[in-house]
């Protein structure tokens, strides 16, 4: 039995209030999440001997999550990931993005999902957070109606469903951007956290993190999670793809299709563990190389410097809407998304 309270979070500098939900399983574990940017704040879940601890990076205070340009905890939108050229085509007609990332467009936009205010109702044993991006909003057609559902169960399971409806033809592609680490938040680095990833390809990058379009084998490979590695075991090798990621920041192709068992993560310290499960093509592995310890700071005053926390956000694939042998993140009218994610938490 899962019991929801909310309380204020202080205020935006637009002076919108903002309101933080808790989620507590009858265990005590909890997840904290806000309504800007429908940001996970916190995941307090036990370790080996019992004892709860945050495992999510975030911040104290609203004005941290205002601030910070990292996409901590976040949900992101219209399109998580990178598009080329910040351009895409649907059909013959071509839409230009901004570009936030080089020449490229990243995580929706310069204001994407991560920086809007949802709408926040209870419902039952979930939080419901409702956002009509519309059309136009950072260059994407279309008013998109979207719905994300965040459940947290007995198992210690967080669930994330996304659901959305569009007017016109156009893309979605929604992903959350917690970031984990499972010995507790300040605690430091994650490169001695152990991940399984099932999943024997991944798709190549070249030097902007943008997929090619090629497929490629994990296997001979610092980036084979096939079985268990530590993280930090081989992420400074002087590999090609490592060095213009400055470590891991790739999308994997994990085995089989539907709901499925996509990564586990293991922290040898506190023995906690974390599942991922999803039914969405991809799943993007990032080691926190960009986490710069710069204002604003983290939880409990301390900045939160590289490698603190770990990504595993579940997508289609970066960058699909130029490789049409992708899956690809456009969403006809009339159509219904639909994708559900699974972060469940344990003792190995």
């Amino acid at each position: 039995m899962t019991k929801i309270t909310k309380k204020p979070f202080g205020k935006l500098s637009t002076g919108e209030k903002v309101t933080l939900y808790e989620l507590k399983n009858s265990s005590g574990a909890s997840v904290e999440i806000i309504d800007f940017g429908g940001a996970i704040r916190s995941i307090n879940v036990p370790d080996r001997d019992g004892n709860l601890n945050d495992v999510a990076l975030g911040y104290d205070d609203v004005s941290g999550y205002e601030t910070q340009d990292k996409y901590i905890g976040a949900l992101i939108g219209r399109h998580g990931n990178r598009i080329e050229d910040a351009a895409f085509k649907i059909g013959r007609r071509k839409y230009q993005l901004a570009k936030n990332d080089g020449r490229n467009s990243l995580h929706g936009g310069i204001k994407g999902f991560d920086k809007v205010m949802w709408q926040s109702s209870v419902d039952g044993e979930s939080l419901v957070l409702k956002y009509r991006s519309v059309d136009g909003e950072e260059g994407f057609p279309g008013n998109l109606d979207v719905t994300v559902r965040y459940s947290f169960n007995d198992d210690n399971a967080l669930v994330i469903d996304y659901s959305a409806e569009a007017d016109e033809d156009t893309v979605c592609n929604l992903t959350n951007h917690c970031y984990f680490n499972l010995d507790g938040q300040g605690s430091g680095s994650i490169v001695g956290h152990s991940l399984k990833i099932n999943a024997t390809h991944f798709t190549v990058g070249n030097s902007e993190c943008l997929p090619t379009g090629y497929v490629a084998k994990v296997e001979g490979t610092p980036l084979d999670f096939t079985d268990f590695h530590v993280i930090g075991e081989r992420i400074d090798e002087k590999h090609e793809q490592l060095l213009w990621g400055h470590g891991y920041d790739h999308n994997y192709c994990p085995d089989g299709e539907g709901m499925r068992l996509m990564a586990e993560v293991r922290a040898e310290k506190s023995g906690r563990a974390m599942e991922v499960y999803s039914d969405l093509p991809g799943i993007q592995f990032y080691s926190g190389n960009a986490l710069n310890s710069l204002p604003p700071a983290g939880k409990g005053g301390k900045l939160i410097d590289r490698r603190d926390g770990l990504c595993l956000e579940t997508q289609f694939y970066p960058n699909s809407l130029r490789h049409k042998n992708f899956a690809q993140p456009i969403l006809r009218k009339g159509e219904k998304y639909h994708h559900v994610t699974v972060y469940r938490f344990c003792v190995k």
